[in-house]
């Protein structure tokens, strides 16, 4: 049996970052499925009932460093875990993690991270060291790789694949088509998904997402659905953006799994994402997307789709987030097929995480075999 350990940014309601752990979790064990999993999580119980593999708390360092010790393979990812923007002691967190584990001689892989954005001169410093030590790095997209190499992190295999999400096998539409009905979204009228957050403190966004919302409901005689993918956070901006409405828009208020989430995109004529893991889902769905950026990773993954941001949070416009609907709304079925195209060469290099992190893992067991003879 294979031992694993995986660390990331997990027991926190965030839906993204459930589903990267998601579908890990699910190609893993398709291609081992022998293999034993353990999640560092900051909410041990939940990670254990949502994804049925064994947890240990992200505080619990005792059992951390345990888990490490009997593990053929450390996994640091998926998600933007080495960065400081958000937060700028989550970096050393992580990185900590990463360097007991290479204390204890388990090897480290990155798997389909986004990198940065590093500030500081010590936190890049101490990123070029640790980085340099680590086995093996899959980035999610070309940006990280410009990372890396300005941070002059060479000696590790690196390799450009995708988000681990975007392997995740689509669902059946009927388990979001009864979530809508419960919550009377679900009907003769078309559906469009608005998935928002919080960020910076910025209110403009709000404003003109709100406006677009009432002008899609009466044009094409939409209903309007927001989607939560942080919980329960975005309940709280999605019910103020809401509340700029006359649409009657939906709020859903609870705290879906990523196969809920999932189906209730499938479910979708149409999504608008703040939220990566909300354009990534459309795409796995099948679904038509509009990104309005906050990161440079909206941008990364709406170019390996071929597409482009309609604005940032800073300064979309009503109009032109408006016209992209219409241009969108009057070709849905051209722009699903264009981005599926696209996609299936995503999914195959998501796949490609779970086969190097294999690969590494027979290294290690056939390593300890020769030295224990």
């Amino acid at each position: 049996m294979s031992n694993v350990v995986i660390s990331g940014y997990y027991g926190s309601r965030n839906a993204g970052d459930e589903a990267m752990l998601a579908a890990m979790v699910e190609v893993l064990s398709d291609l081992d499925p022998n293999i034993n999993i353990t999640v560092i999580s900051a909410d041990p119980a939940d990670t254990k009932l949502r994804h049925k593999v064994h947890s240990i708390g992200w505080l619990d360092i005792g059992n951390i460093i345990g888990a490490l010790f009997k593990a053929d393979l450390l996994i640091s990812g998926g998600g933007s875990l080495l960065q400081n923007v958000t937060s700028r002691r989550s970096l050393y967190y992580y990185l900590m993690i990463i360097i007991l584990a290479e204390l204890l001689h388990t090897p480290v892989m990155l798997y389909a991270q986004g990198i940065g954005p590093i500030q500081g001169t010590f936190a890049r410093w101490v990123m070029r060291i640790v980085g340099n030590g680590i086995k093996l790095i899959t980035v999610r997209d070309k940006g990280s790789l410009g990372e890396l190499a300005q941070m002059k992190i060479r000696r590790p295999v690196i390799e450009c694949t995708s988000d681990p999400v975007h392997a995740i096998h689509p669902v059946d539409k009927n388990i979001g088509r009864g979530i809508l009905t419960e919550n009377n979204a679900y009907g003769a009228k078309a559906l469009v998904g608005i998935s928002v957050r919080e960020w910076q403190g910025l209110t403009h966004y709000k404003a003109v997402i709100a406006r677009a919302a009432d002008q899609i409901a009466q044009e094409f005689d939409a209903r309007i659905v927001f989607l939560p993918m942080q919980y329960p956070e975005d309940v709280q901006t999605a019910e103020m953006v809401a509340s700029m409405t006359s649409c009657n828009a939906v709020v859903l208020q609870k705290d879906y799994t990523t196969k809920e989430l999932l189906s209730i995109v499938g479910n979708m004529d149409m999504l608008i994402g703040v939220r990566l893991h909300a354009l990534i889902f459309a795409a796995v769905m099948g679904v038509p997307m509009i990104g309005v950026s906050y990161d440079p990773k909206i941008d990364r993954f709406l170019e390996s789709v071929g597409e482009s941001p309609v604005g940032d949070l800073e300064n979309v416009k009503y109009d032109e987030l408006v016209n992209r609907v219409r241009l969108k709304w009057n070709d849905k079925a051209g722009f699903s097929k264009k981005n599926e195209k696209l996609f299936s060469d995503l999914r195959r290099l998501a796949m490609r995480n779970a086969e190097l992190a294999c690969e590494l893992i027979d290294r290690k067991k056939k390593k300890d075999k020769e030295q224990e003879s």
